[in-house]
Order: C-alpha cells, then sequence, then structure tokens
C-alpha cells in the first residue's frame, strides 16, 4: 500500500508494508526540485535514516532494476 501528497515543496510517497510479518518500517520519499529523499525509522536505535539521491542517481537506479550484474554508465542519446 502506499499514499501520495503534494506538499508545498515537494511530492511525499509513503510505502506501507503489507506483507507476512516481520514488516518493515515506513518508507517516505519526497521529491524535491533538486533531489529525492528517502527516510526510513531504523527499530533498533528509534532514529530516522535519511538517504539523499540526485536525479542522475535516481535514472540510473531506475535503470539498474532491469539490467543483469555488471557495470554500467548511461549516456544520452
Amino acid at each position: 500500500m502506499f499514499t501520495i501528497e503534494h506538499d508545498y515543496d515537494a511530492t511525499v510517497v509513503t510505502l506501507i508494508d503489507e506483507g507476512e510479518a516481520p514488516l518493515q518500517e515506513d518508507v517516505i520519499i519526497n521529491a524535491f526540485d533538486d533531489c529525492i529523499t528517502v527516510t526510513q525509522v531504523d527499530p533498533r536505535t528509534d532514529e530516522v535514516v535519511r538517504i539523499t539521491l540526485s536525479f542522475t542517481q535516481l535514472r540510473d537506479l531506475e535503470a539498474a532494476l532491469d539490467l543483469p550484474e555488471g557495470i554500467y554508465q548511461l549516456r544520452k542519446t
């Protein structure tokens, strides 16, 4: 399950784990004009862990999900 919200400066997507137990903490993705942040609470420390991706890194991640093991570099065509 997921939710989508449009805030003033970002689009916020929250991914909610509905699988079999043990369930993972919610993942919150904020899409800003210049970057994407991914946050999740670490249940062991009860602290929020945040990762920031550039749009180039996000593009590479999207491509990587459909490719076999290896080293790649995307180029504009």
